[in-house]
């Protein structure tokens, strides 16, 4: 006899990183904790009050500034991009300073600065120093690519691969795909064509 309730799949193993993201995040607050209390112990409250609010007012000031050249540089992209489209040419290389400068990387040791704890504060003056966020993001490219070529075909690699094809001569030819072999509506094909309906 047959209950028609299908046996239940087996449990799926949990990934490394959901395992250890929270084991992690408990042993940076239980360090950062027992760290500030050490350094209150030997300099005194008010040094490590002092410590913490100057690294969120310098953290603050690295985001804003590292936002506003995140922003320059997108706008000069778009910018490039009009330009190219009003004359007709392909668009110029995108300029690379934010690239270059690895301003995601910036941004991430500003807020790192924010956060309340000298081991974050630490971390996030490690990221202002430029041979630093260069060789983490050398280092974050390939990870990337190594993932991207590993990745199952019809996930999200083909997309990555077609939108990092580049033309040789940079021109957009629109058009519309019309097949000889495709069934035909209930419209013959002199007819005009229905409105599109939701």
């Amino acid at each position: 006899m047959t209950t028609g309730v299908p046996p239940s799949p087996a449990p799926k193993k949990r990934s490394r990183a959901r395992t250890f993201l929270p084991l992690g995040l408990a042993a940076w607050l239980v360090l950062e904790i027992w760290l500030l209390t050490v350094v209150a112990d030997a300099a005194g409250g008010l040094t490590v009050l002092a410590l913490l609010v100057g690294g969120a007012v310098l953290g603050t000031v690295v985001v804003k500034r590292a936002g506003r050249r995140a922003f320059r540089n997108l706008t000069s992209t778009f910018q490039q991009a009009q330009e190219a489209a009003r004359t007709g040419g392909v668009p110029a290389a995108p300029e690379r300073t934010g690239a270059e400068d690895r301003n995601g990387f910036l941004m991430l040791g500003g807020l790192l600065l924010i956060l309340p704890g000298l081991v974050s504060d630490a971390a996030g003056l490690l990221l202002l120093i430029p041979p630093v966020r260069s060789l983490l993001g050398r280092r974050a490219e390939k990870a990337v690519e190594r993932r991207m070529s590993a990745a199952s075909p019809g996930s999200l690699q083909d997309a990555f691969q077609q939108a990092r094809i580049h033309r040789p001569d940079g021109k957009v030819v629109q058009g519309e795909v019309v097949r000889e072999d495709a069934p035909r509506g209930p419209y013959r094909p002199d007819d005009s064509r229905p409105p599109l309906t939701p």
